[in-house]
């Protein structure tokens, strides 16, 4: 009874931690949509009110008032909905072939391309910015899309993947007559589908929070995605806290849906090449 009950005290302790922990990181989310709600002229009060009293949506109707939000949106939604399904595509098959591929220099490749990883993106962005200059692609979906299609950690996470998948499948496709592309697409795709999911959800957050990347390669408002059109609204209503919380909280809409969507999948590809 008293090992019992030790455990019972451990456990409820861990989920207490935990409860405070979580609450910690979810109170700045909760602020900014507080505030989004909260009248301009009480932005500013002290105390601040813990919940906003005579709630307003003016924030979001004067944001909505700017048309070119939903190009921006527009523009976010095309370049990190092509991004996210053109990175699974193409790291499932480059992890697939590393994992289940012997090549010479398969191992020194892997390693080679994983080690890119540890290069600061702020280091490539000055000959990335050249090379797009020179092919002519400065201020086009084409310059804000295909720098982003490789991606090292995408592949390592695939291939981490795909390595726990038995071998003795694909040759078993092989014997009832498969080729590479229909093993490919009929067995691994459907197997690797939290990983992809997992891969899916980091790309999407990622290029939909993409800031520097389309600040330098757009030069006309309408090419802006969303985050970067934003900062061009920080400048306008630079102390208008509360507009400024509105347009915070329409940018991070999609990605909670993104996340909740496939959230167990999520779940799921977090032990990613853990087991096998």
């Amino acid at each position: 009874m008293k090992a019992k009950t030790k455990k019972n005290i451990k456990k409820v302790i861990s989920l207490l931690i935990l409860a405070v922990l979580a609450s910690m990181a979810f109170i700045p989310l909760y602020w900014m949509v507080a505030t989004a709600f909260t009248q301009p002229s009480l932005t500013m009060k002290f105390p601040p009110d813990i919940i906003p009293k005579k709630p307003t949506l003016q924030n979001f109707s004067d944001l909505f008032e700017r048309s070119i939000i939903f190009r921006w949106t527009l523009n976010s939604f095309i370049v990190a909905g092509t991004v996210t399904f053109a990175q699974i595509f193409v790291c499932a098959m480059a992890g697939y072939s590393l994992a289940k591929k012997r090549f010479p220099g398969s191992k020194a490749l892997f390693s080679i391309y994983i080690a890119s990883m540890m290069i600061p993106t702020q280091v490539t962005l000055v000959p990335l910015y050249i090379l797009i200059s020179k092919m002519g692609m400065i201020d086009t979906y084409q310059a804000l899309i295909l720098p982003a299609i490789a991606a090292p950690f995408g592949v390592f996470l695939m291939r981490q993947f795909m390595v726990s998948i038995p071998t003795e499948i694909i040759e078993a496709a092989r014997i009832d007559g498969a080729g590479e592309f229909r093993t490919f697409i009929e067995i691994i795709v459907p197997i690797s589908k939290p990983a992809m999911a997992v891969l899916g959800i980091f790309t999407f957050m990622g290029q939909w929070n993409s800031f520097l990347w389309p600040l330098i390669v757009t030069n006309t408002i309408q090419m802006r995605t969303l985050q970067a059109g934003l900062s061009l609204l920080q400048e306008q209503v630079p102390m208008q806290y509360s507009y400024l919380m509105a347009s915070a909280t329409y940018s991070a809409i999609p990605m909670i849906i993104v996340f909740l969507a496939f959230q167990k999948y999520f779940l799921k590809g977090i032990t990613v090449g853990a087991i096998k």
